[in-house]
């Protein structure tokens, strides 16, 4: 008779599972809660401590810790072995069936202790899936609920699991203590240390899709979530409509979605390679989504859309004039769906904001990564300083504001010149600050003239200030810092020009 030890903390599909397996003839070891659950559904259990000879103890931390579990399992399949488990009296182990405390679970709650935490720390479960796993020659471990159909196909039509899918159990299962032991390193270093990047930083990631391709065709891609709460995250997003989310797709969501959270009043973007390409503030969504539009059309074809209120029909009618890839929002009216579903490629992706996320920034480079914060930094009114004879209005701060929030999202080198809560021309990603600048007033047009400028970072000359006057600009927010700020308070001097700093860079690489 074949014995599977089953041991689970997630029940899902248990009972369906083991009264199938006890049909095919083999004989169930238990534990604790689990043997419980099968008991009360009829299933004939054999509990672990008559397996042991040995009581759970300890309040249940110790009762599969024992010679005749672990040697049950980790016998190879070879006459030496065997002999060994006969002199012994232990009987082969064929089949674990094992998933851990929920850990992840536990402290993901709200205010949940250290104490409470370390109880959820699983010890003999671990350690039962990965000697199942060593062993995978001889035994099968199932750490997932979703694997029991396959595991029953296989018992029935062939009366045992292939090494095949054993192999792959076995890689599952290191994956999966790899995982739990990740979260548990990363919980307790941030309880344990007052280091913010620990000397071990532990990545995990669970596959959600396979992409069609990376950034070009040739590149092959996969989109990867990190274990825990995805809510308010481009990882929990719910795609309600559209094609397949492409890779490019995704990071200029990403981009979408961060640049909105800006802003309290209703906001839109409008994103083309992760820059955005317009960006208004409106009395409501559709004149938000209008402006922001109007603010570079042409760049704006099929562009990725984010929004920061709930879509409604009257938005959903003008989004549905324009080709575009996606719209990213918290949410859409069932009359806003009704409309969209017509644009049956348009991906639509809600996700539910959430206050504050501790996240971080990583970068891959050749034999490592780099990480950082989350660029949050905000700057408010009475954190600027006027540093010119001329002082801008309280409408005119209100404006430069504005345009240091969308500054931030565009890529170094960025200038960035609005109007009224819209861009009118955007500067990003240039060698120079000149040349970024000149970029945005040729992209402004006419519109430049009372329009006001922000830079990422501070002037190394003045040359970007008189190109300014030059084109019109009235005003312009910069974080200072530069060895020749004087030179270019002066230059604003000169040309009437109102300048605050903000003592904050926002770089973007």
């Amino acid at each position: 008779m074949k014995r599977a030890l089953i041991s689970v903390s997630d029940k899902t599909g248990l009972v369906e599972f083991a009264r199938k397996i006890a049909e095919l003839g083999w004989e169930i070891v238990s534990t604790g809660g689990t043997a419980r659950t099968l008991e009360e559904a009829g299933i004939k259990v054999t509990e672990i401590s008559r397996v042991t000879d040995f009581p759970e103890i300890l309040d249940g931390r110790v009762k599969t810790l024992h010679p005749k579990v672990h040697g049950g399992i980790l016998a190879k399949n070879t006459p030496e072995h065997f002999q060994v488990l006969k002199e012994q009296g232990i009987v082969p182990i064929d089949l674990v069936v094992v998933n851990l405390y929920p850990f992840q679970q536990t402290i993901a709650r709200p205010g949940v202790s250290l104490d409470e935490a370390i109880e959820n720390i699983d010890i003999g479960g671990p350690t039962m899936v990965r000697a199942a796993a060593k062993n995978y020659q001889r035994v099968a471990i199932v750490v997932n609920p979703q694997k029991y159909g396959e595991i029953l196909s296989e018992l029935e039509e062939k009366g045992e699991i292939s090494i095949a899918t054993r192999e792959r159990l076995a890689l599952e299962a290191f994956q999966h203590t790899a995982q739990y032991d990740a979260a548990i390193a990363n919980y307790l270093a941030g309880k344990f240390t007052n280091e913010q990047f620990p000397e071990q930083y532990i990545v995990v990631g669970q596959k959600k899709q396979d992409l069609r391709y990376g950034e070009n065709p040739h590149q092959k891609a996969a989109f990867y979530v990190f274990p825990g709460n995805t809510q308010g995250t481009i990882a929990g997003a719910r795609q309600l409509q559209g094609k397949e989310l492409s890779y490019n797709n995704i990071v200029d969501i990403e981009a979408a979605w961060t640049l909105v959270q800006e802003f309290e009043q209703p906001a839109a973007c409008i994103i083309k390679h992760t820059n955005p390409c317009g960006t208004a503030l409106g009395e409501n969504l559709v004149e938000a989504y209008q402006r922001a539009l109007a603010a570079d059309p042409v760049s704006a074809f099929g562009g990725i859309i984010g929004l920061n209120r709930q879509v409604d029909k009257e938005t959903a009618e003008k989004i549905a004039e324009t080709f575009m890839e996606a719209v990213v929002a918290p949410g859409f009216a069932p009359d806003a769906l009704e409309v969209l579903k017509k644009k049956q490629n348009l991906r639509l992706l809600e996700i539910e904001p959430v206050q504050e996320q501790s996240e971080y920034w990583l970068e891959k480079v050749s034999g490592g990564f780099l990480v950082q914060d989350l660029d949050k930094k905000t700057v408010n009114l009475e954190e600027l300083q006027v540093v010119t004879e001329k002082k801008p209005t309280a409408a005119e701060l209100e404006e430069l504001l504005f345009a240091w929030k969308v500054v931030k999202h565009v890529k170094s080198n960025a200038i960035v010149v609005t109007k009224d809560r819209q861009t009118i021309g955007v500067g990003a990603g240039q060698m120079n600050r000149v040349g970024a600048a000149n970029i945005a007033f040729k992209q402004a047009g006419e519109k430049v003239q009372g329009a006001v400028l922000a830079s990422d970072a501070f002037f190394p000359f003045r040359d970007t200030v008189d190109a300014a006057a030059k084109a019109g600009i009235k005003a312009i927010i910069q974080p200072g810092g530069s060895i020749r700020d004087e030179e270019s308070i002066q230059a604003c001097n000169e040309h009437g020009i109102t300048m605050v700093f903000t003592g904050v860079r926002h770089f973007k690489h």
